[in-house]
């Protein structure tokens, strides 16, 4: 069984705001899940993108229709109240992006206040999408938050060693965009598993916007082959069900 960590919906009926004079094609929870299916996904994270902005309707319907085996990340404007929150979560949201590559959430100034209040209102973690070229500067402020991720690998082999050190406090890394990525993705999953076998959450980055190179099963046999049975299952299913806090997922 599979747990896709980090997948997109797109659906028109909802608000889409253009991200520098581009937007997605459509790409709705039924077009998703024909797809996941036939790859033995069983559950997933649905994470809202720089196009969604702070819409919220389009994650709750999607959620709806997905069922309690998916979960929600979301963006948060910094003045989000404690009641949209706790709305949120009992809609099955469970944690906070900050999209820094792109944009679309609230702005890093607003990172520590947010990710705190967050978590301590309902234990949602935050998801940084982030070149980890950046993480140098960073680290410091993302060691002292309680609950962090990083999407994509954090893309780039300039700014693996900070990924691997954050790795070594804790942070998660989401083993995504394969195709986004400028290094070879086998050992670096390696590399992530030795330190921390509870850190790599595989997802598949559906319907992969603006990813050089999309998604493909081969993705799934690559990350099995690097990995070997015991740490591809923990990063394929136990790690994220753990995570995004599924109990009955898990059992």
């Amino acid at each position: 069984m599979i747990f896709d960590a980090h997948l997109h919906v797109i659906d028109p009926r909802f608000p889409l705001v253009p991200n520098h004079g581009w937007l997605p094609e459509p790409f709705p929870v039924r077009e998703y899940m024909s797809q996941a299916t036939s790859l033995g996904i069983r559950g997933g994270a649905v994470v809202s993108g720089s196009f969604q902005a702070f819409d919220q309707t389009y994650l709750e319907d999607a959620l709806a229709l997905l069922g309690p085996t998916y979960v929600g990340v979301t963006q948060l404007p910094a003045d989000a109240s404690d009641a949209e929150v706790l709305r949120l979560h009992a809609a099955g949201v469970r944690a906070v992006r900050f999209n820094l590559r792109r944009g679309g959430s609230a702005e890093l100034a607003d990172l520590e206040p947010l990710a705190r209040r967050v978590h301590d209102l309902v234990g949602w973690h935050v998801e940084l999408y982030v070149d980890s070229t950046a993480l140098p500067e960073l680290a410091p402020r993302l060691r002292a938050l309680p609950r962090v991720s990083i999407d994509h690998l954090g893309l780039s082999r300039a700014g693996l060693p900070a990924l691997l050190r954050l790795v070594e406090h804790g942070v998660r890394v989401k083993a995504t965009g394969f195709g986004r990525v400028d290094f070879d993705v086998a050992p670096v999953l390696r590399q992530i598993a030795a330190i921390a076998p509870d850190a790599l959450m595989f997802g598949t980055d559906l319907p992969c916007t603006r990813a050089p190179r999309p998604f493909t099963a081969a993705d799934i046999d690559l990350l099995r082959d690097a990995l070997g049975p015991e740490s591809a299952r923990r990063a394929l299913w136990d790690n994220a069900v753990a995570w995004y806090r599924l109990p009955a997922l898990a059992a």
